[in-house]
């Protein structure tokens, strides 16, 4: 059960530190900003291409470790991700994302999952949507931004931004990247059930003018359990055309939720 269980969250995650504040900000960054320019940038700097095609490497560390595996990843923007994984070359199952509908197959113990985006948000902790997947795997903000007043600081030469009204049920930062305006880390914790997700971004690259994440690196935890997950983005390609084929196997075991 507890490979089972590591699969299921290496399907997932792939599509998926506390920082301390001064009230000062770095001489090198534009201390003239206001947090709501801050944000407009963020927001100017939206990912804006029609399609990604991509190879990626994915490391997941819990309880136990696995090989890295190898992930093809195909996104038609605000439609669908695809994502299909292989180990040492031999396929080991597929993932599908629409946003109204989570589904993969995993081949190792022949289980499927084909329902909502409970499933996902239940393993990390924190409410899931397609929009939040997507955004996370481009560098953006898993929150609207937009919806509430924030403060800012600086936190290591990078823009920080909080909620100026602390919410009862979540306490939520972001790190902004002051040269590009991309999401350095942001941080969601379920105050109640001590759930606790973190997503770093170490690194960025240009392709065809537009701003992407190089490597991902993501970490959920709760009361009893603490997993990562490190996504290297290997290739990117833009504006190419993709397809998205998946069918779950026959005689498969459907993954029920509790």
């Amino acid at each position: 059960m507890r490979f089972k269980k590591i699969t299921i969250i290496i399907l997932l995650l792939v599509m998926i530190s506390a920082c301390k504040t001064t009230k000062v900000l770095n001489e090198s960054m534009n201390s003239s900003l206001s947090s709501k320019k801050v944000i407009k940038n963020h927001y100017t700097n939206t990912f804006d291409k029609e399609t990604v095609k991509a190879k990626l490497k994915v490391k997941y560390t819990g309880k136990s470790s696995l090989p890295s595996i190898t992930a093809s990843l195909r996104i038609k923007k605000d439609e669908t991700i695809w994502i299909s994984l292989t180990k040492l070359g031999f396929p080991i199952g597929k993932v599908l994302i629409t946003p109204n509908r989570v589904s993969f197959y995993e081949k190792i113990n022949r289980t499927y999952f084909d329902g909502d985006f409970t499933l996902i948000s239940n393993l990390l902790g924190t409410e899931l949507d397609f929009e939040k997947v997507q955004n996370l795997l481009f560098g953006q903000a898993l929150l609207n931004l937009k919806k509430e007043a924030f403060i800012l600081t600086s936190n290591k030469n990078n823009y920080l931004l909080k909620p100026k009204v602390a919410n009862s049920l979540y306490d939520i930062l972001f790190l902004i990247n002051p040269l590009n305006f991309k999401i350095n880390s942001q941080q969601i914790k379920q105050l109640d059930e001590n759930n606790t997700l973190i997503i770093n971004y170490p690194n960025y690259t240009t392709i065809d003018h537009e701003i992407f994440p190089k490597e991902i690196y993501i970490k959920a935890s709760d009361k009893k359990n603490t997993s990562t997950i490190v996504v290297n983005y290997k290739s990117v390609e833009f504006n190419k055309p993709v397809s998205f084929p998946f069918a779950i196997p026959k005689n498969y075991e459907k993954i029920e939720l509790k």
